[in-house]
């Protein structure tokens, strides 16, 4: 009975962890490769949550196909945010502290917007994956945890491929490192980081309809999710997606086992407290440069 309890906590840790890694994706990119500190991003999740309750409670639409559909006016809406970004700050130098006091105010204004027009109440959507558990043996999987985890690899190992194999993915990875080395390959960093930069956003689409399948959403609970991001990103290694995969995971499993053997309040404590050790041994992270 034991190691039932044990097996099943470490299955439910990682399908934890498979959504924390979707959450996290888009800060690994833009925090992690770009060095932009968008703390506006957990906003950007719960707006995709939002349209994915719109369309997917109008039109019956599954609200993952709603936030694959959606990946295109996301990565507009990123480039649109990057530009005003790079316009009033990163160009003049000045992307340190007005910069990241510019997504703060992103953060809450977004927030305030979806309070106005939705209210506080909590809002969620109905799929035909989010109530039944798949068993195997004694082994518990939910699907409304298991699909968005299963969905959340495979856009891990498309991003990464896209990053490894294509110009313009290898160009992302090196914007932040060595701009010089491309401009004298004719290539624009600025354009390059509108790019990755909408690319980070885009993934909120698809988070924010995780986040929805797994609970009922209200504006406010974006604000939950700004250290658990940041602390993945850090712990994975800055610029190292793997290494993102793989820490999400870690604080997934971390959390699920301390919940059921200590309580559920010790969870993000204990958590954290696992990024503070490894940190102090390894201060670039799992995976990182």
């Amino acid at each position: 009975m034991e190691l039932e309890l044990l097996l099943n906590a470490i299955v439910a840790g990682l399908l934890l962890g498979g959504f924390y890694a979707a959450v996290t994706l888009g800060i690994s990119v833009s925090f992690g490769i770009l060095d932009i500190v968008n703390i506006a991003h957990p906003a950007f999740i719960i707006l995709g949550s939002y349209i994915a309750y719109i369309i997917s409670t109008q039109l019956g639409i599954d609200p993952i196909v709603v936030a694959i559909v959606m990946l295109p006016v996301f990565f507009a809406l990123g480039s649109a945010v990057y530009q005003v970004y790079y316009v009033s700050f990163e160009r003049r130098g000045q992307e340190a502290l007005r910069g990241l006091a510019f997504f703060f105010g992103l953060l809450f204004v977004t927030e305030v917007l979806l309070i106005l027009v939705f209210g506080v109440d909590y809002r969620y959507v109905e799929a035909a994956y989010i109530g039944p558990t798949l068993h195997l043996g004694f082994l518990e999987f939910p699907l409304r945890m298991l699909v968005p985890a299963v969905v959340s690899i495979a856009m891990f190992c498309c991003l990464q491929l896209y990053l490894s194999k294509t110009f313009t993915g290898r160009a992302i990875m090196a914007v932040s490192q060595d701009p010089l080395a491309l401009r004298l390959m004719a290539v624009d960093p600025t354009r390059i980081k509108r790019i990755a930069f909408s690319i980070s956003i885009a993934t909120a689409s698809l988070a924010g309809a995780f986040l929805i399948i797994i609970q009922p959403v209200v504006p406010s609970v974006s604000r939950d999710y700004i250290g658990i991001i940041f602390a993945i990103c850090v712990l994975g290694g800055l610029g190292s997606l793997p290494g993102t995969l793989i820490a999400a995971l870690l604080l997934g499993i971390i959390e699920s086992l301390t919940a059921i053997y200590i309580g559920p309040s010790w969870a993000p404590a204990v958590a954290f407290g696992v990024l503070l050790i490894t940190l102090a041994v390894r201060p670039s992270g799992l995976l990182g440069r």
